[in-house]
């Protein structure tokens, strides 16, 4: 197996998982849209909730399995294609990007997640590692639930 110089500038305060697929974009965004279902392919969560419409702007809650509680608000959303999430910490931030494209029968889709600001080396140490672990899992449940659909 090869290792890009994408995959290799990877850290675990910034890090991506892809995936091709031939499940359509139409699933993989129904996947993804359906907040109260997150904690069946994403394995670090206990549970999600949107309050209202998942556009930008919109605000939900997850918890993790170890019983956290974090606040998340969509900050960017390109319906059918593409959402950012943000997570506000303690002077930073947790950033999750999904993000889709789709060539012939078969669609690219990638989990992006970053830290950003003053702490975002801390949350790193303290979090990247196990999150970088869990993505590529996550990306095939992703599929995996999609392409039953």
């Amino acid at each position: 197996m090869t290792i890009t110089a994408q995959e290799k500038a990877q850290s675990n305060r910034h890090f991506w998982h892809s995936i091709t697929t031939e499940a359509s974009p139409e699933a993989i965004w129904s996947v993804w849209t359906d907040v109260p279902h997150w904690k069946d392919w994403d394995s670090g969560l206990q549970d999600a909730s949107l309050a209202g419409d998942f556009a930008q702007g919109a605000k939900g809650k997850i918890i993790s399995l170890e019983g956290r509680s974090s606040k998340f608000k969509l900050v960017a959303v390109e319906q059918g294609k593409s959402y950012t999430m943000k997570t506000k910490l303690p002077l930073g931030a947790l950033y999750v990007k999904r993000s889709m494209e789709t060539t012939g029968t078969t669609t690219r889709f990638t989990h992006e997640v970053w830290f950003k600001g003053l702490t975002a080396g801390l949350f790193a140490r303290a979090f990247g590692a196990d999150f970088r672990a869990m993505l590529p899992g996550v990306v095939r449940n992703v599929d995996q639930i999609a392409s039953a659909l």
